[in-house]
């Protein structure tokens, strides 16, 4: 399992691109052999075989960077994709009551790991929005067992999203927002590990740094007061047991929030003081980018607050 973690690290770094499409043939830009395409689909072929399925799950998720195509390659086979949501609806009844082994983890872990792989592919994605897979997921976002099996769980999931989310496209966010992503990246936010507490972070920063996102965000004060309330718990915890990458994506959420007229002003009264003294001086010292976030973000709270023309006189946090 610590290759799916380390698989979701890569993932937050902003410089890995998605695979693209070989726009010809299938393997197109792979340097495999005939004997290993075979092999290849092969093991796709063995998915729909319950007998053959858990093999073939694991070797088909070692192949996701090696293979261009892979996407498509499983979407277009015939009850591909059937097999890989069998697996995933299978665990349910082990995750309420909680008792999800190991070995179950691991398996639907690799079946998610798949769906990343689809998820990210310029040829799939948007068919794999208008079939609503990711909703498939979100029973696993709601688990809150601190067990290991439950933990690579919601990572792995975590992890479909922000593929999705990295594409930065309208259709991703306009699909997230009609969903309950929001409240459950929040909660995940407040109590995850630190690596889900990243993605998570990473995936709510995406919608933010989207317009749509943010307005939607900044609609109502119940909904900017809840994301407000877990970012500033996020910053008092940080401030206990510091972590570069995850405070990075936790100023660039603020950030973002400055920018819409209402909320800066309501950030005006709850910016946390850890963000306004010296409290992360060494934990930014080697992190020029989130000093200039920081730096950007004071500027703008010091800045006299511009009305919103759509509700003059009426801050976010009066609302």
């Amino acid at each position: 399992m610590s290759d799916i973690a380390a698989n979701q690290s890569r993932m937050m770094n902003p410089g890995a691109a998605p695979p693209t499409s070989g726009s010809g043939s299938l393997m197109a830009g792979s340097s495999m052999s005939q004997a290993e395409r075979e092999k290849v689909y092969q093991w796709i072929g063995e998915l729909t075989n319950p007998d053959t399925r858990e093999n073939a799950l694991q070797e088909l998720s070692k192949k996701r960077e090696v293979v261009p195509d892979l996407a498509p390659m499983l979407w277009h086979s015939f009850g591909t994709v059937a097999a890989l949501l069998q697996e995933i609806v299978h665990v349910y009844p082990a995750i309420t009551p909680p008792h999800l082994t190991a070995h179950q983890s691991n398996r639907v872990c690799n079946a998610l790991a798949l769906l990343q792989c689809v998820a990210s592919h310029p040829e799939t994605r948007s068919a794999f929005l208008t079939a609503n897979i990711p909703l498939f997921l979100y029973p696993f976002l709601h688990t809150v067992s601190k067990t290991r099996p439950f933990e690579y769980l919601r990572l792995t999931s975590l992890g479909v999203i922000g593929a999705l989310v990295k594409t930065d496209e309208q259709e991703v966010i306009n699909f997230l927002l009609t969903t309950e992503i929001i409240p459950l990246c929040l909660r995940i936010m407040e109590s995850g590990s630190e690596l889900s507490k990243t993605v998570a972070t990473f995936i709510l920063q995406k919608i933010l740094l989207d317009e749509t996102g943010l307005s939607y965000i900044c609609q109502t004060y119940e909904r900017f007061s809840h994301v407000a309330m877990i970012l500033g718990k996020m910053v008092l915890h940080l401030s206990r047991e510091p972590s570069a990458r995850l405070l990075k994506h936790v100023v660039r959420c603020y950030l973002r929030l400055s920018d819409n007229p209402r909320a800066r002003e309501a950030l005006r009264q709850c910016l946390p003081d850890q963000l306004k003294d010296s409290t992360f001086v060494n934990c930014l010292k080697d992190d020029n980018s989130t000093k200039r976030w920081l730096a950007q973000l004071q500027q703008n709270l010091e800045t006299p607050g511009v009305p919103d023309p759509r509700n003059p006189g009426m801050p976010l946090h009066q609302q």
